[in-house]
C-alpha cells in the first residue's frame, strides 16, 4: 500500500472523507415544512369530496378517525400546532353531524385531549393505546372498539403505516411519514 492510500485509508476510517452518497442517505432529511404541507395537502384533498358522498348516502354515527402526532398535530415541525388540512376535515366533519375520534400510540389521553383541543379540533373521544400494546395492535384495538360502541368509521386518516392496517374503517387516508423518520 502506497503512502497517499495509507493516508486516504486512515482518514476514511477517522470519518474525515465522506463515504459516497447512497440512496438512503439522500433521503435521511425530512423535507421543509412547505414541502411536508404540500404533501399533506395532495393526500388529504380528496378527504373533504369523499366524505361528501359518503354523508349523502346516510348511515348512523358516522365518524372520521385521526392519528395525532404527525397527523392531526404538526408534532415535528411546529409541537402542539394543528396540521391545518387535517384540522380542516375534522371541522368539515364536526360540522356536518360527523363525529371526530382519534385514535393514537400515546398511552394517555388526557395530554392529548388538551393539546387537541387549544389546537382548534372537535372531540368526540380518544383512544390509547394499552401499556404493552404494540402500535398497530392497539390502534386496531381502538377501531373495533369504536366501531362495537356504534360508529361508523367512514374515514382514517394517519402518516404511519400502522395507522391504516387492520380493518374497521371504509376508507383510509395515508399522510406522507418520509419512510418512516415522522412518528
Amino acid at each position: 500500500m502506497n503512502v497517499k492510500s495509507a493516508c486516504a485509508a486512515i482518514l476514511a476510517v477517522a470519518g474525515l472523507i465522506a463515504a459516497p452518497a447512497t440512496a438512503s442517505a439522500a433521503t435521511s432529511e425530512l423535507p421543509s415544512y412547505d414541502q411536508w404541507q404540500a404533501d399533506v395537502r395532495a393526500a388529504v384533498d380528496p378527504a373533504i369530496p369523499w366524505l361528501t358522498d359518503r354523508v349523502a348516502k346516510g348511515g348512523s354515527r358516522l365518524a372520521i378517525v385521526l392519528d395525532i402526532d404527525n397527523t392531526s398535530l404538526e408534532t415535528e415541525y411546529h409541537p402542539g400546532a394543528p396540521n391545518r388540512p387535517v384540522l380542516a376535515v375534522a371541522q368539515w366533519a364536526g360540522q356536518h353531524q360527523m363525529s371526530v375520534l382519534f385514535v393514537t400510540a400515546r398511552t394517555s389521553s388526557s395530554s392529548a385531549r388538551t393539546q387537541l383541543s387549544n389546537a382548534g379540533y372537535p372531540i368526540d373521544a380518544i383512544c390509547t393505546r394499552k401499556s404493552g400494546e404494540g402500535t398497530a395492535q392497539g390502534k386496531q384495538r381502538c377501531r373495533a372498539d369504536l366501531t362495537r360502541q356504534g360508529y361508523t368509521i367512514t374515514a382514517n386518516i394517519g402518516n404511519r403505516s400502522t395507522d391504516l392496517e387492520g380493518g374497521d374503517y371504509e376508507k383510509g387516508f395515508k399522510l406522507p411519514d418520509y419512510d418512516g423518520q415522522l412518528s
